[in-house]
């Protein structure tokens, strides 16, 4: 009978170091207190399975040691401390935990909201720590009638919505990536307007840390609610920008915050925490007894069945062995994705469906490659909670159909892939390849016949065709120190161009803005790949 090594890296549940005692499969390994040098020079080399959380980084020595290894599992649902590109490089998957915790980080939305609005810890300390009773100094507000604010609309931030509305609140959601009817089934008002959000009295946050929701609340959005304002973050640090909380809170813009997490952590000198009128706990989000058993147990049989080779729940890569294809297809699964989560970022609105072709010897994987395009185009939302595995479960969940086409060789290039984006805005139409120098580039958009390379920052400029418009996008770009790296045009029947610029610093919303107010502008996109 074949015995598979699990080493337990970290601290879980006993109930799940439990599971892997008693299955005869399982040769289990607790390391969880060994130093971590000895874990990864001595115990990983013998290791099938790992099992770790925040306290052991999968790094360069972890990797280099794990010559056995087969799988990683996160217990938990970030995955900031693994090497995933690194893993993937050695053919280790690599899985996480991620709705173990839901109910955990929904009841403590909750319990930051209500003590927001009654004060309670400051209550609590005056009385309990200080004697005093003073009922007179500590006037709250009820949360009934008030209009609550909730951006994103997934796992979480749906099931705070039904709890607050059991308060008798009013919801307002915004999501752009779901069905409208997710919110407004529930009796509740979705919004595409985000000034809908800042309107609210109370606003929560519950989406991905990604470049689109890192500082979403900041400066000038604080500047736009109404005075008195309560905030609550219980998701990703950074999602609110602290300097702008920090002067909001100051200047009783905001009138209280709840903040379970930190852009820096452990945060015992974030400046936040000299404030009153703020209520603050350590990044306590899974720190439930209950959840605690559920990522316990959900890893300890995600590992026992990577183990065994049975399924890989949640898996955040897909094992490719490159021995069993041509090595021309994996650089295109890659360049698949890129597309994705481009023409999701040029749409950013609910994805209707997802069509993928393959033309030439490609067409053979097209299967494969709709997986990837799906990862890519749903990542924009769905964050840590999508992956390879969970890709076609996810689509049908949110509505989304996925088609695929092998269609005749194309007479232009040896292999091209053709993806279309459907969503509630419209459709985005981009056909790339891969010549011989390995440069994945991108050959045609909407219509328009262009040759530029897929990667880093891109503007999309769609403009009537006149004359003078490259000048102006220049001079747009110049004035906001915006410098153009490479700058590809296109043009159509329809007196119509089609700008693609690769610039080599991010590009800001003035910058956007000034480009849509151009007389020629037709549509203008960036996006970062």
């Amino acid at each position: 009978m074949n015995k598979y090594t699990v080493v337990v890296c970290d601290h879980i549940h006993e109930a799940g170091l439990k599971m892997l005692q008693d299955d005869e499969n399982i040769n289990f390994i607790m390391a969880a207190d060994e130093p971590k040098d000895k874990l990864k020079k001595e115990i990983l080399p013998n290791a099938d399975v790992a099992i770790t959380r925040s306290s052991t980084d999968v790094d360069d020595l972890f990797l280099a040691n794990a010559t056995n290894l087969k799988a990683i599992v996160r217990a938990g649902v970030g995955v900031d401390n693994v090497d995933i590109p690194g893993c993937s490089k050695q053919g280790i998957i690599v899985m996480n935990v991620p709705t173990a915790n839901t109910i955990a980080a929904v009841e403590l939305t909750m319990a930051h909201m209500l003590s927001c609005m009654r004060m309670f810890p400051y209550s609590h300390d005056h009385l309990k720590n200080q004697r005093i009773w003073k009922r007179e100094k500590w006037y709250g507000y009820e949360m009934k009638g008030k209009k609550l604010g909730v951006i994103g609309f997934g796992n979480i931030g749906s099931r705070v919505a039904k709890r607050a509305q059991a308060f008798e609140m009013d919801i307002v959601a915004f999501d752009p990536y779901i069905n409208p009817s997710k919110v407004t089934d529930l009796n509740m008002s979705y919004t595409k307007d985000f000034q809908d959000i800042l309107d609210c009295d109370i606003i929560t946050i519950h989406t991905p840390k990604n470049k689109e929701t890192i500082g979403i609340i900041g400066k000038e959005e604080i500047a736009k609610m109404k005075d008195g304002v309560v905030l609550v973050n219980c998701a990703r640090g950074d999602l609110y920008n602290e300097d702008a909380l920090f002067d909001g809170l100051t200047s009783g813009k905001i009138r209280f915050a709840g903040i379970d997490v930190f852009g820096k952590e452990p945060a015992i000198n974030n400046k936040l925490l000299d404030l009153d009128n703020i209520v603050v706990s350590p990044h306590l989000g899974a720190n439930t007894y209950e959840s605690q058993y559920n990522i316990g147990t959900q890893a300890a049989n995600n590992a026992i069945e990577a183990a065994k080779g049975i399924a890989y729940p949640h898996a955040m890569n897909l094992p490719i062995d490159e021995s069993t294809i041509p090595k021309f297809v994996k650089p295109f699964l890659e360049m698949g994705q890129k597309i994705g989560f481009l023409e999701s970022q040029m749409s950013k609105s609910q994805i209707i469906s997802i069509k993928v072709t393959g033309h030439g010897e490609i067409a053979e994987y097209v299967d494969s490659l709709s997986t990837f395009v799906a990862v890519g185009a749903m990542s924009q939302n769905s964050g840590d909670t999508i992956n390879y595995v969970n890709a076609e479960f996810v689509a049908k969940e949110k509505g989304i159909k996925i088609e695929t086409e092998i269609s005749a060789d194309s007479l232009v290039y040896k292999n091209l892939i053709t993806i279309k984006l459907t969503t509630s805005e419209g459709t985005t139409t981009i056909s790339a390849t891969i010549f011989d120098d390995n440069v994945q580039r991108l050959v045609n958009i909407d219509g328009f016949d262009i040759d530029v390379a897929l990667r880093g920052d891109m503007i999309m400029f769609k403009n009537s065709d006149i004359p003078g418009v490259i000048g102006s996008i220049g001079s747009v770009l110049a004035n906001n120190k915006v410098n153009i790296a490479d700058f590809s045009l296109a043009r159509n029947n329809q007196n119509e161009a089609l700008a693609v610029i690769l610039v080599d610093n991010t590009v800001c919303e003035k910058s956007l803005i000034e480009l849509a107010a151009l007389d020629a502008c037709l549509s203008v996109n960036y996006a970062r790949v």
